[in-house]
């Protein structure tokens, strides 16, 4: 049996653009995206602590240490520039794998950056 199980989480990461003219996803700083053991084009669930929204969506990379994070095409009806944001990925794995598991948490700045 397979479950799936919480694999990686940026925590309470700044909305720096909206892009509603966009195909749709979220462009993540290349930085954050290796450090939380995300890859482009993974499906994640981002969640707005300002208003409560969930959405899914995937990633695109965002220039390297820019502390870029954009929700473009339909996600940018769900936030405003300047919302705090937790993005979440998950994966499937078995029972007793899932029991030795450890996610990845990174806690970037309040400028979208990692603490050196």
């Amino acid at each position: 049996m397979q479950i799936e199980v919480f694999k990686s989480k940026i925590h309470r990461v700044t909305v720096t653009d909206c892009e509603l003219n966009y195909i749709g996803s979220i462009t993540i700083d290349e930085s954050l995206i290796e450090a939380a053991n995300m890859v482009v084009g993974e499906k994640v669930q981002v969640v707005n602590i300002n208003n409560g929204e969930r959405l899914e969506t995937y990633i695109i990379k965002g220039k390297r240490d820019s502390g870029e994070i954009t929700l473009n095409g339909p996600a940018a009806r769900k936030v405003q520039k300047g919302d705090k944001v937790i993005i979440i990925s998950y994966a499937r794995m078995s029972v007793e794998d899932a029991k030795n598991f450890n996610p990845t948490l990174i806690f970037p700045d309040k400028n979208n950056l990692l603490k050196s």
